[in-house]
């Protein structure tokens, strides 16, 4: 396997050798849009000198924006930059619209098929896998990571692997839950009962829609009902903090210590790491997550039908998503590899964290990567996830019943799911 990865590297690399000039052999100027920072900067002064006559910009918004702005491009037949991200959570609304893209396949994309798993590669395709969409970037493999000091005023245990003992499941979670909240009624247990359901959710094989026929089962799937009731029980005894990942609210939280453990994909690290400080250096760890795997997140690259160099923008995302480049932003960035040649390189299993008390990241990351099964993202996902997220939020902060507020969020689901 590392012989036929590192043969497609050198291919991409062979590829986009050749593709500096466009026909009329001007300079080319392509563009690459994200949300958010991918480690990407660096990379595209490095291709730059690669490739003379090629220019690459990076345009970077907020999720949501940048989300927005494609559809708005993609509508009007213009604006959409060369070479686009796209979350997993959107991937199957833009799937619908394909026919506004590339298919990547027209510059040998399939040849790269061996380098992701199974389930990666076929989240970026269409038409059973005829039609390439994207190259995947990076995996949100779930872990979970907790302050070391808090848990020892707890009396619980600090070492990671006892820590993880303590959850083998979410019941157990909760009961953790219990236990330091009762000893240390002062803090918080979690931030949030929307982390703690995100990650049970992202667990399942299908959460809002049936993988059958993409029918609404928002408000009948069992598994979504016990990470709502789990999470929302957890809110309702006061043991979360109430804050809304990566606000204001949520980075005073960390610098003030006022929760002890949350959820984490191994993108969040360095969100975690910027709101702490270097006053909580040492303090954070990072252990297994209940049920051992699960995914927050992901992205791919996709190049637009309506740009005037798809081909420098086809070569561009191969090399930004080879093992090579995305070994370099796990281990600058912390942004895990999804790419097989990246996360099982021995470099990054046994990167570790000095902020998160030298946890082995690269393994633990790896290792849920490994064990993690794909979850099915309904068409109208976008529409439907937050619906449930607001529904928690209102019995966080006590203005709703549990079970008045999943009936709500069961009627809004289905209404935005169209059905």
């Amino acid at each position: 396997m590392t012989r036929l990865l590192a043969g497609l590297t050198a291919a991409v690399l062979l590829l986009t050798a050749c593709s500096g000039q466009a026909e009329s052999g001007g300079p080319i100027k392509l563009t690459v849009a994200t949300f958010g920072e991918f480690g990407y900067e660096k990379l595209f002064d490095e291709y730059e000198k690669a490739h003379p006559g090629i220019t690459v910009e990076g345009r970077v918004a907020d999720f949501e924006t940048h989300h927005r702005q494609l559809a708005t491009g993609l509508g009007a037949g213009r604006g959409a930059a060369d070479v686009v991200a796209i979350e997993e959570q959107y991937l199957p609304k833009f799937r619908q619209s394909k026919d506004k893209f590339t298919d990547l396949s027209e510059f040998g994309a399939q040849s790269l098929r061996a380098g992701w798993p199974t389930w990666k590669w076929d989240q970026g395709t269409a038409d059973g896998g005829k039609f390439v969409m994207g190259l995947g970037t990076d995996m949100g493999s779930l872990a979970l990571c907790y302050r070391r000091d808090l848990f020892a005023n707890a009396g619980l245990p600090t070492d990671r692997e006892q820590v993880a003992a303590l959850w083998p499941t979410w019941e157990k979670f909760a009961e953790t839950g219990a236990r330091f909240s009762t000893a240390t009624p002062d803090v918080k247990f979690a931030d949030s009962a929307g982390t703690i359901y995100t990650a049970m959710l992202n667990q399942g094989e299908e959460n809002y829609f049936a993988k059958d026929g993409d029918k609404f089962v928002g408000d009948t799937n069992p598994n979504v009902r016990k990470a709502f009731e789990l999470a929302g029980g957890m809110a309702l005894k006061k043991e979360t903090a109430a804050v809304t990942t990566f606000t204001q609210p949520w980075t005073v939280a960390i610098k003030q210590s006022r929760f002890a453990a949350i959820t984490c994909p191994a993108w969040m690290l360095t969100q975690i790491e910027q709101a702490g400080g270097p006053e909580l250096a040492g303090k954070w760890d990072v252990t297994s997550v209940p049920g051992g795997a699960g995914n927050w997140g992901g992205s791919f690259l996709t190049v637009p039908k309506q740009g005037p160099h798809r081909k420098e923008a086809y070569d561009l995302a191969a090399w930004l998503t080879a093992p090579e480049q995305q070994k370099r932003i796990f281990l600058e960035s912390g942004l895990l590899p999804s790419a097989q040649g990246a996360y099982r390189d021995g470099a990054v299993l046994s990167h570790t964290s000095e902020y998160f008390s030298d946890a082995p990241v690269g393994k633990l990351f790896a290792a849920s990567a490994e064990a993690l099964r794909p979850n099915y993202r309904g068409l109208r996902d976008g529409e439907v996830r937050p619906v449930y997220g607001h529904a928690l939020g209102r019995v966080e902060e006590g203005r709703q019943a549990l079970d008045d507020a999943w009936a709500q969020a069961a009627t809004e689901g289905r209404a935005a799911a169209g059905k």
